[in-house]
């Protein structure tokens, strides 16, 4: 293994290798849990968003630490700084008609009539139903509803979607997108993987600028805190790309708001989730701390539980220990690292997907895509969005769960002003040669 360390944008470039803890090792198996995390301050502040940082196209500010509060990990607090820094003193890394029986000749009329009136409405419930259908996705899509970029799914070429989960409201640190996961599929097999990606990835952006940031702000540098969806949409997908080695022609994008994917969820009459481990954690009573910065305990039980869109959300992000809000002792810590939380995310997703299959659900749809056109964006057409999840196959025992972490090929490190970042063991290519390897082909 190669002590070599290369610049993500130019792979023919030799960096210098990355300050923190690292340390040459084998790759092992993906063990989604294994961490070691930071200590975090009981008191919650409003976030600071990051201001685009010095090289995006607009004017130049001093970018300002996006989180801002103790309890949460902060990236740096300058954009343009050196990539790697030594580590501080003490600071480490932490879902027939009867026989004989002779048919009725009178009422035939009436009969004929009945479902001649019959396939009337159903044919204007169909008409209604798909104008609402081309709104919803005129709405929610930068593409024309029926248009295709695969070939409505008939590519053989592995087609790759990223979804990009944020918290979504007016607050600061709001368009940070948390939650980074992959669904790829081959069309022609419908064989699926999910890969998550960790939001601290310490990346170049913007590409060939220079300057360093959390994977999770490029999506709100490039997309101006939300305002051009598109741009930073493309922006993750091709860094997402990049990193996972996935063809970015294939490659597409969609973002969740969690805000609105709680209310989808509710409209669903909620989702049946199996969950693996029992833990439990803080979570804030209110995703802004200015509105109310104080905290809640949230329990969950090994085994299958029916949870609304506000238990499934929580789930989903928990993260800190009881300890940090002082309400006792956590139980399970590994559920409670960035790795564990994305394979809650995952399991979340499966749920939901799941459930909309379920002829029973067909009624809310509805209300369902009511709920769906405040909470996502995506350049996926919508004809191809429905194919795309119609083919992928989340219940096959061989669809891969692959997780980016310092359990395989991610080392810890940190900033020079001590933010804890993750960074590639040996070199980035090892890192796209690992997601490769585990595809599920």
């Amino acid at each position: 293994m190669s002590n070599k360390f290369y610049d993500q944008d130019d792979p023919t470039q030799p960096a210098s290798p990355p300050a923190g803890n690292w340390q040459q090792g084998q790759q092992g198996k993906l063990v989604l849990g294994s961490f070691k995390d930071q200590p975090r301050s009981p008191q919650r502040r409003p976030y600071q968003y990051p201001q685009p940082a010095p090289g995006y196209p607009g004017q130049p500010q001093t970018p300002q630490n996006p989180y801002g509060a103790p309890g949460y990990q902060n990236p740096p607090a300058a954009y343009g700084q050196n990539r790697y820094a030594p580590p501080q003193p003490g600071a480490g890394a932490p879902y027939a008609r009867r026989p004989g029986r002779q048919p009725r000749r009178r009422g035939c009329t009436v009969g004929c009539l009945a479902v001649l009136v019959l396939v009337g409405v159903i044919a204007v419930f169909a008409f209604t139903t798909a104008q609402r259908a081309l709104a919803f996705g005129s709405a929610v899509s930068t593409q024309s509803p029926l248009s295709t970029q695969t070939g409505y799914m008939g590519t053989s070429d592995r087609v790759n979607l990223l979804i990009l989960g944020y918290g979504g409201g007016s607050h600061d640190g709001a368009n940070l997108t948390d939650s980074m996961v992959v669904i790829s599929m081959q069309p022609q097999t419908q064989h699926t993987s999910l890969i998550s990606v960790p939001r601290d990835l310490w990346v170049q952006n913007p590409p060939n600028s220079g300057n360093y940031t959390k994977l999770n702000a490029v999506y709100p540098v490039a997309s101006k805190n939300g305002q051009q969806p598109a741009a930073g949409g493309d922006a993750a997908a091709q860094k997402v790309a990049g990193i996972t080695g996935l063809d970015m022609k294939h490659t597409y994008w969609m973002t969740i708001n969690f805000t609105g994917f709680r209310e989808l969820i509710d409209s669903l009459g909620g989702v049946d989730v199996y969950v693996p481990d029992s833990f439990n954690a803080c979570y804030p009573k209110n995703d802004d701390a200015a509105v109310d910065a104080s905290w809640i305990k949230v329990q969950y039980n090994k085994g299958m539980q029916h949870m609304d869109g506000a238990t499934a959300i929580a789930y989903a992000r928990a993260r800190e220990p009881l300890e940090v809000c002082g309400k006792g002792t956590s139980e399970n810590l590994a559920e409670l690292t960035d790795f564990g939380r994305s394979a809650r995310q995952q399991i979340i997703m499966k749920s939901v997907l799941s459930k909309v299959k379920q002829v029973s659900a067909w009624p809310h749809l509805f209300d369902a895509m009511t709920a769906l056109q405040h909470t996502i964006y995506t350049n996926m057409s919508l004809a191809d969005l429905a194919e795309f999840t119609l083919k992928m196959d989340l219940n096959d025992p061989k669809t891969a769960h692959i997780g980016l972490s310092n359990a395989n090929v991610l080392v810890d490190s940190q900033t020079n002003d001590g933010a804890y970042i993750l960074e590639p063991r040996q070199s980035w290519a090892a890192v796209s040669a690992y997601v490769q390897q585990h595809l599920y082909q």
